[in-house]
């Protein structure tokens, strides 16, 4: 009788090995839009890369676009917990909501300055401005969720009554989020910790004199 041990000692373990191969193609997928561009970036392409079949890509995924998107999201949920942040993630709420708002808005420039973050992110956006479904998903999958931290930021410090209850948190937060997005994909001005707390104020405090 064989040793319960013994039987098969080298199978492979499938869930390790299809996580490796996720992470292969999620790596390989960055590297080239990185590279070469989003139209250049092929699932072949991500395919040889990722040292994988392109059958396991379809497996998982139906385009290319599907990839970026995924991979784009789990870099950012690494990042997150290398940072010491897990799910569900939310706006610090210290009660003091200016202070806040700049440090979110001081990480974000830093993720922009990042070159990790900064080539994929600006190929979807590029990408999503020409392809409407591609826009639609990185909308859906990637902007939304970012957003939603700041209404609901929004709404606490309605609730505590630093802000005026009758704005839209959904229009007001394009305040100081749709600036930023604005002058960092048309180069129009330096990102920096300066501008966003700029932002900030004029947002909270407006333009009149006081």
């Amino acid at each position: 009788m064989a040793h319960p041990h013994s039987a098969n000692p080298s199978a492979p373990d499938a869930t390790r090995r299809s996580e490796r191969s996720r992470l292969a193609i999620y790596d390989a997928a960055l590297a080239l839009v990185a590279e070469v561009g989003y139209p250049k970036t092929t699932i072949e392409g991500i395919a040889a890369r990722a040292g994988v079949g392109k059958q396991t890509i379809y497996r998982w995924w139906s385009s290319k676009a599907d990839v970026l998107l995924e991979a784009f999201l789990d870099l950012g949920e690494q990042a997150a917990r290398a940072d010491g942040h897990e799910p569900p993630y939310a706006i610090p709420d210290t009660g003091d909501l200016a202070a806040d708002l700049k440090q979110v808005l001081r990480a974000t420039v830093d993720e922009l300055h990042d070159p990790v973050f900064e080539a994929p992110s600006r190929a979807l956006a590029a990408e999503g401005v020409v392809n409407e479904e591609l826009g639609r998903r990185f909308v859906a999958k990637l902007l939304e969720p970012s957003l939603q931290l700041y209404v609901d930021r929004l709404r606490s410090a309605q609730d505590a009554g630093d802000v005026r209850a009758d704005i839209d948190p959904r229009i007001a937060l394009e305040l100081f989020v749709s600036p930023l997005a604005q002058r960092w994909l048309q180069y129009t001005g330096p990102i920096s910790y300066d501008y966003t707390d700029t932002l900030v104020d004029y947002a909270l405090y407006g333009l009149a004199p006081r």
